[in-house]
C-alpha cells in the first residue's frame, strides 16, 4: 500500500503494509539508521523518533499512525557537519560509550529541552528514565542534556 509520510521535514512516499512498524519503513525503507532496533517492544528506547514533537517508540507504532503527523529522527536534528543543539552537547560531553542507547536519549532530551528549557537535572532524570543505557554512561548523558539545556537558555537570551 502507498503511504505519504513528512519525515525530517520530507514527504516520503513509502510502499508498506499499515501495520509494518514504522522503525522498520524508517530503516529498511528510507534508510534512517539513527533509530535502533533494540527491544522490539518499546521499553529500552533505542527506536526513539519524535512524532509531532513528542518523543515516540517508533518500534510499536504501526506506519500508519504516522501519515498525517510530522516524524523527526536523529537524521533530522542534525548534520555531521553541523550536529544539533543535544548532539553537539552529548559530543562535548563525550556522553557515548557504544551509543545504541543514544538515539533515544538525544531523541528524549530534544523534546523535553524545547518544551523546558529550564529543566532541573531531576526533570532530566526523570524524562530519560524511561531509556535504558547498558553501558553505564547516565551520568554523562544527564550532563550533557544539562548542557544542551542551559546551551539552549543562553542561544534564548541572544
Amino acid at each position: 500500500m502507498q503511504l505519504e509520510l513528512n519525515v525530517n521535514g520530507q514527504r516520503q512516499p513509502v510502499d508498506a503494509e499499515p501495520d509494518t512498524p514504522l522503525l522498520y519503513v524508517l530503516r529498511n525503507d528510507l534508510a534512517l539508521n539513527g533509530p535502533k532496533y533494540g527491544c522490539g517492544l518499546g521499553e529500552c528506547g533505542s527506536c526513539t523518533v519524535l512524532m509531532n514533537g513528542r518523543p515516540t517508540r517508533s518500534c510499536v507504532v504501526p506506519v500508519k499512525a504516522a501519515v498525517g503527523r510530522a516524524v523527526t529522527t536523529l537524521e533530522g536534528l542534525g548534520t555531521p557537519a553541523s550536529p544539533g543543539l543535544v548532539q553537539q552537547a552529548f559530543i562535548d560531553a563525550q556522553a557515548a560509550q557504544c551509543g545504541y542507547c543514544i538515539n533515544g536519549m538525544v531523541m528524549t532530551a530534544h523534546a523535553l529541552i524545547e518544551r523546558q528549557p529550564h529543566a532541573t537535572h531531576d526533570d532530566i532524570r526523570n524524562a530519560l528514565h524511561h531509556n535504558l543505557c547498558r553501558c553505564g554512561t547516565h551520568l554523562e548523558i544527564v550532563e550533557a542534556v544539562a548542557l544542551a539545556a542551559q546551551r539552549a537558555r543562553a542561544g534564548a537570551a541572544t
